[in-house]
């Protein structure tokens, strides 16, 4: 969707004035009425104005593109046992408080975040406000675009939701654009059955398909319904909704794992809903590139940009690629010892990369020295990382623009602003999403299939990374077989390290640590071993109770003061 600029029918009520002389009676300019937009084209506008904040980037005064980036890199990853901040201690430092979980209310990038689902939710309602009084719409058309603006609104949700815990439900018979304290509503419910709502909206009255790409469909409501309900454990509904995907044959797996993660892939047969981005379409500065990631690139020596080293992959996530000769993961013991790297070797000196056996998606997730790096070269190790001793030696990948792209995928003033959309939901997520539910309602043949469509995926040998002439390590992964699935907790524990791999840094890890209840053994272990190698973890502690989610911006509760009262509740901890 394209990017622009609406604003909120509230902003109309600010000016209104009373005065007896009429010619004082001037329309503010720059202010869009609701008259104005009380037509098939306004309604439209909105629609697409509210679309346009499901990147995450809104350019709101005082906040960065990568506070409320779609991919939660930061909140999602960094936060997580996946990756580091990267760059320098002294680069965007509110990012490191975050990740050494010094973590207080007025970090910024929690407002940034808040500002962004609160504005979607904004402009959704405003969708909702006006699409009923638009009278050339018909009754069915009007229902299309509630079902889109809902499933926009229950996105911004369950964003909050997942961050925050304990957030505002805010729809449109809440929020009043007369009424600048209409949304000063305490956060004193549960609004899991809100969200739940708005998606099975969406899902009972979106096409299976939609014309237009970005716009989303009955299944990706459905998965983001099931994906809601996964996170209240509620395991047969869920079900219900994930197995209705499977059977509507919309959705196959890309021959090639690596296919879902560039721009002339995008919207393949593996997208549920994708956040779209464009370049070179007119808008501003490349704003609808992927403006989130902007940081996220190998920094420095000539290579793919000179910019900026952040979100580098942890070594843990590295050691979760290997295998045995078996082909299987190493599951409780594959952070004993770590994955070769060439952390303090001259760029001069000789080099040769860990052959293995590794699952393979492990190259077509970071970048390592001596690995082919896409289709830009080899990686030639510390002229990519800005420092090496701070965030490691290894580079993120997955949402890099190839040297094929640049120019035609990529912004013409900056080709780190680049059109490889975010993808929300694909169906290997699907898919290991159901095998979880399968899992724990005692379904384990059928968790052990659905589990190894996605790994038997990633062992296509047409996906193998290559270095030369031959195989850049040694590849070696199968399917889990029949003992692994003898029962739940073996299966468990093969989903989730499976789906650690699939979608390791596409901004899932933590909120998965969070809802599986194990983010406190599994940080705390991470700490323990990381801080022998990145000192800036010494003494840093994941603490149960408090840790799983995150301070409301301390900003947000004090301009939630209505009659003299503070509406917004502080979470525990903070």
């Amino acid at each position: 969707m394209k990017k622009i600029i609406v604003l909120s029918t509230a902003l109309v009520a600010m000016f209104a004035v009373s005065c007896k002389d009429s010619f004082l009676d001037v329309q503010p300019k720059g202010v869009l009425s609701t008259a104005t937009l009380q037509n098939r084209a306004g309604v439209n506008y909105l629609l697409v104005g509210a679309y346009a904040l499901m990147d995450g980037a809104g350019n709101n005064a005082g906040f960065s593109n990568w506070h409320g980036s779609a991919d939660n890199w930061i909140y999602g990853e960094v936060n997580s046992d996946n990756a580091y901040k990267g760059t320098i201690a002294g680069d965007q430092p509110e990012i490191s408080l975050i990740e050494q979980k010094l973590i207080q209310p007025d970090n910024n990038h929690f407002r940034g975040k808040w500002a962004i689902v609160y504005d979607g939710i904004a402009r959704a309602n405003d969708v909702m406000l006006l699409v009923d009084k638009v009278t050339e719409l018909t009754d069915v058309e009007k229902t299309q675009i509630k079902a889109q603006a809902r499933f926009i609104r229950g996105h911004h949700h369950f964003e909050a939701k997942r961050m925050w815990n304990m957030v505002p439900y805010i729809d449109e018979t809440v929020y009043n654009p007369d009424d600048l304290n209409s949304t000063k509503v305490p956060n004193d419910k549960d609004i899991w059955p809100n969200i739940e709502a708005d998606y099975k909206f969406a899902y009972d009255n979106l096409p299976a398909k939609q014309i237009q790409v970005g716009r989303p469909s009955k299944w990706a409501a459905a998965a983001m319904l099931g994906k809601a309900m996964l996170y209240q454990k509620k395991y047969a509904e869920a079900k219900t909704y994930f197995d209705a995907i499977v059977a509507s044959g919309q959705y196959r797996l890309t021959a090639n794992y690596h296919d879902n993660f560039r721009a002339v892939m995008n919207n393949n047969s593996e997208s549920v809903f994708e956040v779209q981005h464009s370049v070179n379409d007119g808008a501003g500065g490349g704003e609808n590139g992927n403006v989130g990631a902007t940081l996220n690139y190998p920094y420095g020596g000539g290579g793919v940009t000179t910019c900026c080293g952040f979100y580098q992959p942890s070594q843990n996530l590295v050691n979760a690629f290997k295998t045995d000769k078996d082909g299987q993961p190493l599951f409780g013991t594959f952070n004993d010892t770590d994955v070769k790297s060439d952390q303090g070797l001259a760029i001069t000196a000789a080099y040769t990369p860990d052959a293995g056996t590794f699952d393979p998606r492990l190259d077509w997730t970071l970048g390592r020295r001596g690995i082919q790096y896409l289709d830009w070269s080899i990686h030639p190790g510390q002229s990519w990382v800005r420092d090496q001793n701070y965030g490691g030696p290894f580079s993120p990948k997955k949402h890099v623009m190839y040297r094929s792209d640049v120019g035609t995928n990529t912004f013409s003033g900056n080709p780190r602003l680049n059109a490889n959309n975010y993808r929300m939901v694909r169906y290997a997520h699907v898919l290991l999403m159901l095998a979880e539910c399968e899992v724990e309602l005692g379904n384990l043949t059928k968790a052990r299939e659905l589990t190894n469509l996605v790994r038997n995926r990633a062992a296509n040998p047409a996906g193998f990374v290559k270095n030369g002439t031959a195989d850049a390590a040694n590849y070696v992964i199968k399917e889990y077989p029949a003992a692994q699935f003898a029962n739940a907790a073996s299966a468990r524990t093969a989903v989730r390290f499976e789906t650690r791999l699939e979608l390791a840094m596409e901004g899932h890890r933590f909120f998965d640590l969070v809802r599986w209840g194990i983010a406190a053994e599994t940080l705390n272990g991470y700490y323990a071993k990381e801080k022998a190698k990145r000192t800036y973890f010494n003494g840093v502690t994941f603490v149960a109770g408090k840790h799983e989610y995150f301070p409301l911006p301390l900003q947000e509760i004090l301009n939630s003061q209505k009659s003299g009262a503070i509406t917004l509740k502080q979470n525990a901890g903070y």
